[in-house]
């Protein structure tokens, strides 16, 4: 049975499965869980509905405490266990970015100080991960920024190649004229002044794992030096999420 990567919603836009990504050691992420998503404060109705069918009993939200303040969070539930590790220490409006500069690179450079401010959520966000009973969600506003480099760093860890980590990231680029409209209906009297807002393409991630392996030799190597994430945690990771394909037609 061919499985079903985007999920679709009414009221989200980038929620979907990152199961079947290939790991170096021939064995795949489970399909069912483990998602990404943007934000899940928009819940409600027949969407809360398809979100309960999926069994999700851990949310990781990504943002911060201000934007969940304004935005709601993913409703509470029973047993659902719910955890705000805001990973981003040093805001900016994408809206405004100069539409002079290289907005690639501009992006990849706002990633890496995520990746260095926000060390101690991103270890406690791949402990939660690795922990976690059921299926798992982690998300952010939109699902792209925050939300890709976690997933980014997760997928390495699990030892999927770049460019699988790259086509996954990339695929926000679905969502983007629906998180433009969003920002449009959010925002009425302003105007967007960055081209490129709800853009993921793939060279931006690319940058950034290239950025990484420049400072530390490796994703790993990063993780280790940076995070603090040892190989117990590491191992943890790759015991819950990876599993051995079936043989085809067997399941």
């Amino acid at each position: 049975m061919e499985r079903q990567r985007q999920i679709s919603f009414e009221g989200l836009h980038n929620f979907r499965d990152l199961g079947g990504w290939r790991a170096a050691d021939g064995r795949t992420v489970r399909w069912g869980l483990l998602y990404r998503s943007d934000s899940l404060g928009r819940l409600t109705g027949t969407d809360l509905d398809r979100f309960r069918a999926l069994g999700v009993r851990t949310v990781i939200d990504l943002r911060y405490p201000s934007e969940i303040e304004v935005r709601g969070r993913v409703p509470h539930e029973t047993g659902l266990s719910w955890h705000n590790l805001s990973i981003e220490h040093r805001p900016y409006d994408q809206a405004r970015i100069d539409p002079a500069v290289d907005p690639w690179r501009y992006l990849a450079d706002r990633y890496a100080e995520v990746a260095q401010d926000g060390a101690a959520e991103l270890r406690r966000a791949l402990e939660v991960i690795a922990a976690a009973h059921g299926p798992l969600v982690f998300h952010c506003t939109s699902g792209k920024d925050r939300t890709g480099l976690l997933a980014a760093l997760l997928l390495a860890l699990l030892g999927v190649d770049d460019d699988q980590i790259t086509e996954d990231f990339a695929l926000t680029e679905r969502a983007t004229e629906r998180l433009v409209a969003d920002w449009h209906a959010l925002h009425p009297d302003r105007t967007l002044e960055w081209p490129h807002y709800g853009r993921a393409p793939a060279e931006i991630i690319r940058l950034v794992l290239a950025d990484l392996r420049g400072a530390y030799g490796s994703v790993r190597g990063y993780a280790a030096d940076r995070l603090g994430v040892g190989d117990d945690l590491v191992a943890r990771l790759r015991e819950r999420l990876l599993e051995t394909p079936h043989p085809a037609g067997r399941r």
